[in-house]
C-alpha cells in the first residue's frame, strides 16, 4: 500500500446542464446528493463510514452547503461539512482541504468536490446606506480592493487576445475541436456521469463547423470587432452540476475494504495577477508539477484545464509546452460549461476516470483551474 496519507477511492460526477437547462429547478444539494450516494455505492462503503464532507461552492451566497448536501444525501449527523469559496477554483481546492484532514488525523475518510446550481442562485443585492435608498442588484462581487486592478473577466481575456495576436480563427478553432472531442467521446464519458434528472450526458456540446463558428456573436457587447476578438463560441458558458471523489487513509482502505485506485501525489494553490486571472492556472499547475516531481507536462497521461476561455487554453499550452490537443482529450469547459464551483473538481474527475480507461500503473495527470482575482488551483494524481 503507497505511504500517502489520501488515497482515492472512487469518483463520480454529474451531467453539466447549461444554465436554466435540466437542472434549472434544482439547488445545489439536489444536484449532488445522487451523486454522493452512486460515489459510495461504487466505492461499496456505508454512509456512516464518512467522516467530513468538503465542498465547493460559489453561489450559494452563504450558509453551508456541505452540510445541506451531506444530510440530503444520508451521511451520519456527526459528519463534519466544511463549505470552499474561492470562485472557479473551489471545486478543486476543497479536495486538496480533504486532503490536509486526512493528513493531520482530523478524518480517516471524506468525500470532496464541489456543485454549483447557477440557475437557482440567490439574487444578490448591496444593502443601502440610508432608509430612503433602494438596494443595489450586482452580479458579481470584486475580487480586488482596486478598481483597477479588478476587470471583467471577459474583457482581460479579450486584453490578452489582442495583447497576444491570438485570433478569432485560431481560438474558435480551439473551442470548435473541444466540442468536437466532447461529442466523438460521448460514450466514454458516460462512465462517470450520474443520473440526474434523467440527464445522462453533457447537455452542451454541439457539432460546429468552422462556417457556422464564424457567425457566432461577439462575447463583448458593444465591443469593435477585430481580429482578436472573443466569440460566444470561446467562452464556457453558464452551467450547473456536481463532481466528487472519496477520499481515504491507507488504514481506513483496509479497514473498510475499499479498492485505492489512485494516489494524490501533490497540489497547489496560489495567487497571481488579478489583471490577468486566467494565467494562474498555469501558474498553478507548474508549482503542482515542480511539487510532484514532474519535470515536464509531456509526461503526463492526462492534462485537464477547465479553459473558460479558448484563449486560456492555448496560452496554458504555450506555458506548459503542449500542443492544444494534447489537453482535455474529451472535450473541456468550453464544450461541458462552467458550473463555477464544480468546475476544477470535474477537471480532477476527467482526469481520475482516463487514467483509468487508458494509463497504466503509475501514469499520472494533471488537473487545473484559474479562478477571479488572480487564483489558481492545480493537483497531480496518480494511478494505482
Amino acid at each position: 500500500m503507497p505511504a500517502s496519507p489520501a488515497l482515492i477511492a472512487a469518483w463520480a460526477r454529474s451531467a453539466v446542464a447549461p444554465h436554466g437547462g435540466a437542472f434549472r429547478s434544482l439547488h445545489a444539494h439536489e444536484i449532488g446528493a445522487p451523486v454522493l450516494q452512486a460515489l459510495l455505492q461504487r466505492a461499496g462503503l456505508p454512509a456512516e463510514a464518512v467522516d467530513a464532507m468538503v465542498l465547493g461552492n460559489a453561489l450559494g451566497a452563504g450558509g453551508n452547503p456541505a452540510r445541506m448536501l451531506a444530510l440530503a444525501a444520508g451521511l451520519p449527523e456527526r459528519c463534519a461539512a466544511l463549505s470552499v469559496d474561492t470562485q472557479c477554483c473551489a471545486g478543486l481546492d476543497a479536495v486538496s482541504m480533504a486532503v490536509g484532514l486526512l493528513a493531520s488525523g482530523q478524518a480517516s475518510v471524506v468525500v470532496a468536490g464541489g456543485v454549483e446550481a447557477w440557475s437557482r442562485a440567490p439574487i444578490r443585492h448591496i444593502r443601502p446606506l440610508h432608509a430612503h435608498e433602494q438596494p443595489v442588484a450586482y452580479e458579481r462581487p470584486p475580487f480586488a480592493p482596486d478598481p483597477a486592478r479588478d476587470p471583467d473577466l471577459l474583457q482581460s481575456a479579450a486584453d490578452y487576445a489582442s495583447q497576444h495576436g491570438i485570433s478569432r480563427a485560431v481560438q474558435d478553432a480551439y473551442a470548435v475541436h473541444s466540442h468536437q472531442q466532447a461529442m466523438q467521446h460521448q460514450t466514454t464519458l458516460a462512465t462517470e456521469i450520474v443520473p440526474v434528472q434523467g440527464l445522462l450526458h453533457d447537455a452542451y456540446p454541439r457539432a460546429l463547423s468552422p462556417e457556422r463558428a464564424a457567425r457566432m456573436p461577439l462575447a463583448l457587447k458593444g465591443a469593435v470587432a477585430d481580429a482578436c476578438s472573443l466569440s460566444t463560441l470561446a467562452v464556457s458558458p453558464k452551467a450547473d452540476g456536481a463532481a466528487l471523489v472519496l477520499l481515504a487513509t491507507p488504514e481506513a482502505c483496509a479497514q473498510w475494504g475499499l479498492k485505492p485506485r489512485a494516489d494524490w501525489v501533490a497540489s497547489a494553490s496560489v495567487g497571481g495577477d488579478s489583471c490577468a486571472p486566467m494565467l494562474s492556472a498555469q501558474t498553478a499547475a507548474l508549482a503542482a508539477m515542480q511539487r510532484a516531481g514532474v519535470g515536464s507536462a509531456q509526461s503526463l497521461h492526462a492534462v485537464e484545464l477547465h479553459d473558460a476561455f479558448a484563449v486560456q487554453g492555448l496560452a496554458f499550452c504555450a506555458a506548459l509546452g503542449l500542443a492544444p490537443e494534447h489537453i482535455n482529450r474529451r472535450g473541456g469547459g468550453l464544450a461541458r460549461g462552467h458550473p463555477i464551483g464544480a468546475s476544477g473538481a470535474i477537471a480532477l474527475v476527467r482526469v481520475l476516470a482516463d487514467l483509468a480507461h487508458n494509463g497504466v500503473a503509475g501514469a499520472r495527470g494533471l488537473a487545473a483551474v484559474a479562478g477571479a482575482g488572480g487564483i489558481g488551483a492545480a493537483a497531480v494524481v496518480e494511478r494505482l
